[in-house]
């Protein structure tokens, strides 16, 4: 057992400072007051960070963190902090450890009975959740999915029987085949895309996993808020046969699509195909 008492022991501290996801007055005084306080700054990309520290005149050590060097790094850090030196971690934006480099650093960290403070702040999963209109709890945040279609299904498929609201990241550059492959695996459940949150072009859109699939092109930094399974039948403002054929057109086979409307109308997979073959 390990009890660690940050504000009553004479240990170095590791400070894992949440920074803003946009608007710079999303800082808190806190973090600036620590930032201004430590003996030196490691950030995943220091040319971004380097702005931020010096919009609010930090001028302290700036180094690199992030995954390509975290072994040579952490001994680094840790050699630092065991000398006595206090040391704050940020990300490029949001809050280190979220779908961002840190995890093995802290472990280690941890070993050497270093005190591992985190100072709150913005963070894209919690802004986007709170304001998409879809049961905030229980969520299940799960982050970036595989870049690879076939492995990026997969995955989703391990997630169809969530009734929690699950929470994905995901690029501007794919967004698009994420929301057709929810369709696929998940058929129609509510769906909201947040993006660029605090920024100028904040957006939120909300929709269900068929109606987002006719948005192909957005930018920004994007946060997908999914609806969990339910027991309910989901409504759909589309006839059976239309339904088919709009899964089928996303690319599954008629089978499939047969039996995923006949799972989202909650009716016999025997109805769904006389329908379709009337």
């Amino acid at each position: 057992m390990q009890r660690q008492k940050s504000f009553s022991n004479n240990n170095p501290t590791l400070y894992l400072v949440a920074t803003p996801i946009g608007n710079l007055e999303d800082i808190s005084f806190r973090a600036i007051k620590i930032l201004k306080s430590v003996d030196m700054i490691y950030a995943e990309d220091t040319r971004v960070s380097g702005k931020l520290l010096s919009h609010f005149e930090i001028k302290k050590p700036l180094k690199t963190y992030h995954d390509y060097n975290k072994e040579v790094k952490t001994n680094e850090i840790v050699k630092n902090l065991i000398s006595g030196l206090n040391i704050a971690i940020i990300s490029d934006a949001g809050y280190p450890l979220i779908s961002d480099p840190g995890y093995f650093l802290i472990r280690e960290a941890i070993k050497e009975d270093i005190n591992v403070v985190s100072i709150p702040g913005a963070n894209a999963l919690l802004s986007a959740l709170v304001v998409s209109g879809i049961p905030p709890h229980p969520f299940f945040f799960y982050g970036f999915l595989d870049s690879k279609e076939g492995k990026r299904k997969k995955e989703l498929e391990k997630l169809v029987n969530y009734k929690e609201t699950i929470i994905f990241y995901e690029s501007p550059h794919r967004f698009h085949k994420t929301i057709k492959n929810m369709y696929e695996v998940f058929g129609e459940r509510d769906l909201v895309i947040a993006r660029e949150l605090t920024k100028k072009y904040e957006e939120i859109i909300r929709g269900n996993t068929l109606s987002l699939q006719e948005i192909t092109e957005l930018k920004g930094e994007i946060v997908l808020i999914l609806h969990g399974k339910t027991d309910q039948v989901i409504e759909s403002d589309l006839s059976i046969l239309e339904e088919v054929n709009s899964l089928i057109e996303s690319g599954l086979a008629s089978k499939e699509a047969i039996k995923q409307v006949a799972k989202n109308r909650n009716i016999p997979k025997n109805d769904v195909y006389m329908e379709y073959h009337k």
